[in-house]
């Protein structure tokens, strides 16, 4: 039978990697932690980290029980605010939100500063890719997308859309003047996704509103296509929430062309209530209610 008190040096090392940080987050020296690791795996008869020149990487069984040990660790951090003690523990570790660049770089780093300030034992690490990650693989804690993700046992939610328009420069309309219609935007000059390259099809979302005839710049970026209208390349339809951090962008046809995307909130079943991730959750859940109108009106 093993020592459950294994289980915290277990957990330390399974979330720092590597054996320094993971001893001073326990106040032991690096022999105690690698000791106790082995023990652990003596006990269980199980190889719980693959050991390699860039730290401790879990193996598959390292995986299930990191699983098991965090459900432990919750129920143990739970029990004083369950008996309604004054002494209720924090919420602390690590947790990795992944998302889509520009949501990430124009919106959430900024919201999860102000959560970081709220929750310092929380540090939240924001991953960008232009794919969705795998939940279930553990590339990520939680994930908010534009559409919701397949895999086994995730809790998916609907928690809330975005509006996207059509912007420009001023130097821009001043030189090629304003579209007064939507037909009138096939004379102009526009910025894009380049097509071989979205993996996520509903990010390609100017075709929603016209197959542009000229196309002046085109990146797999949306913080470097907006940067390039606002420099007066051309026209964009992007985010209200990206746009409105750049006063040089200005609303082209804003009545006439309206596209919204739908936000998905989506966390594996398996740690959705680990007292970490929860915050994360409830923050970003109620985030998107209470920005609503910020998210979707100019």
């Amino acid at each position: 039978m093993f020592d459950w008190n294994d289980l915290t040096f277990f957990l330390e090392l399974a979330r720092h990697g590597r054996l320094m940080p993971a001893a001073r987050r326990l106040k032991v020296d690096n022999t105690t932690v690698s000791r106790r690791i082995a023990e652990l795996e003596r006990g269980l008869d199980a190889k719980l980290f693959q050991r390699g020149s860039d730290g401790f990487q879990l193996t598959e069984a390292g995986h299930k029980l990191f699983v098991i040990a965090e459900a432990i660790e919750q129920k143990m951090l739970s029990v004083p605010e369950a008996l309604g003690l004054q002494n209720a523990v924090l919420p602390t570790g690590l947790v990795r939100v992944a998302s889509m660049e520009g949501i990430a770089a124009f919106y959430l780093s900024a919201k999860f500063a102000e959560f970081s300030a709220a929750t310092p034992g929380v540090v939240v690490e924001l991953v960008t890719e232009r794919h969705l990650i795998n939940l279930t693989k553990r590339e990520a804690d939680i994930s908010v997308s534009f559409v919701p993700p397949n895999g086994p046992r995730l809790h998916v939610r609907r928690v809330g859309e975005f509006r996207l328009a059509l912007f420009a420069s001023e130097a821009y309309l001043a030189r090629r003047g304003q579209p007064e219609t939507k037909a009138e935007l096939q004379h102009h000059d526009f910025v894009d996704y380049i097509d071989d390259l979205i993996a996520i099809e509903p990010v390609h979302w100017l075709l929603e509103v016209l197959t542009p005839a000229t196309v002046v710049f085109r990146s797999t970026s949306m913080a470097a296509q907006q940067t390039a209208v606002a420099s007066g390349a051309g026209i964009a339809l992007l985010p209200l929430f990206s746009a409105k951090t750049n006063p040089r962008l200005v609303p082209v046809l804003a009545e006439e062309v309206v596209v919204r995307r739908e936000l998905y909130l989506s966390v594996h079943e398996d740690i959705e209530h680990v007292g970490r991730v929860r915050a994360v959750t409830r923050f970003l859940a109620n985030l998107f209610t209470e920005e609503a109108e910020y998210l979707n009106r100019f």
